[in-house]
């Protein structure tokens, strides 16, 4: 079951709200001995956390299926980053990384309950519940949490804003509702933050020669001028003039830091060329994730800053926020 993304909470009665974490969808089926772990676009998840596998399989329930989120704590805090590392194709590395920083689940729904009841058509209103008995009865720490939940906006509400760059949002469910698989049937807010960047290149789009994406850059403690993500919410009407615009400063090396590479798997064909740019355009970013020091997804454009000097978009607008919340202090302390 998906979710639909939305500006705001509702505020009708008959909601459940819960944290979105930062990680990866994973659903978990245990059938005696056999495990298997899938992502949310149906691809196998199993070779990847071998030590979840092993978890899911000392379960003391002969069958069962849960909806939850892997995660991995590093130093405190959720790392994607170390999530992204298991996505490894040399069975050796993954099984040196699962020992070295072993994953958790955080569960948020029950399908299928350990006597082998099926819950998919059964409403939020138990289904829950029936979470919250397997969790206390069977899931031990530590490779398994269960995600906190509240029938209060005024809760949920508290979360999003300290929500900060390890969770993702917050998702609200209809109590009243079943289990609806590819169904948008929750809905999401995430917290969405802006960062003044300096446009350090731009790429053309794959069909014909005008500007499709931005590059975006931020000066690190080094002076350094490093690549930092892409926005490509540019009209039609806007391409030409400001196609125009771009070519006239273009110049190396744009980048005095790191640089862009080429287009990744999920650029959705745009050019891998990219023309460097002298640093004088500086343009205002909306974002919801910030990994590895880049913007994790693709930017809004709000607005360009002819106010705002490039030397003035430093790397520590991403920093700032960079804490855990209590939520998640608890999440990985506590269980």
């Amino acid at each position: 079951m998906e979710a639909k993304l939305v500006e705001a909470l509702p505020r009708d009665s008959g909601w459940q709200f819960e944290p979105k974490w930062d990680g990866f969808r994973c659903l978990a089926f245990k059938a005696g001995d056999e495990v298997e772990l899938r992502a949310k676009s149906g691809k196998p998840l199993t070779r990847f956390f071998p030590e979840m596998v092993e978890a899911v399989r000392a379960l003391p329930a002969g069958r069962v299926v849960l909806d939850g989120e892997l995660a991995i704590a590093v130093g405190g805090q959720l790392s994607f980053d170390a999530l992204q590392a298991r996505l490894h194709p040399a069975e050796s590395r993954v099984r040196k990384l699962s020992q070295e920083q072993p994953a958790m689940l955080i569960l948020f729904d029950c399908l299928m309950a350990p006597d082998g009841d099926r819950l998919v058509e059964q409403p939020l209103s138990l289904r829950r519940p029936a979470l919250e008995f397997f969790y206390r009865e069977f899931a031990p720490l530590p490779h398994f949490r269960l995600s906190p939940s509240s029938n209060e906006i005024e809760e949920a509400q508290t979360w999003l804003e300290r929500v900060g760059p390890f969770l993702d949002g917050v998702v609200a469910k209809r109590l009243d509702g079943s289990y609806q698989p590819g169904a948008r049937a929750m809905l999401k807010v995430k917290r969405m933050r802006t960062a003044d960047c300096v446009v350090g290149g731009f790429r053309y789009l794959a069909d014909r020669p005008e500007v499709g994406s931005l590059l975006l850059g931020l000066y690190g403690g080094d002076g350094r001028l490093d690549h930092v993500g892409y926005t490509s919410t540019i009209s039609d009407e806007e391409r030409p003039a400001l196609t125009r615009r771009l070519e006239a400063l273009v110049e190396a090396p744009g980048f005095t830091g790191s640089a862009p590479g080429g287009p990744s798997r999920w650029s959705n064909g745009r050019s891998a060329e990219w023309k460097p740019l002298r640093t004088e355009l500086v343009v205002e970013v909306r974002y919801d994730h910030v990994s590895g020091d880049r913007f994790r997804h693709g930017t809004k454009l709000l607005r360009w800053r002819p106010d705002k000097l490039p030397s003035q978009c430093g790397m520590d607008q991403l920093h700032g926020e960079a804490r855990p919340s209590e939520l998640i202090k608890r999440m990985i302390e506590a269980g």
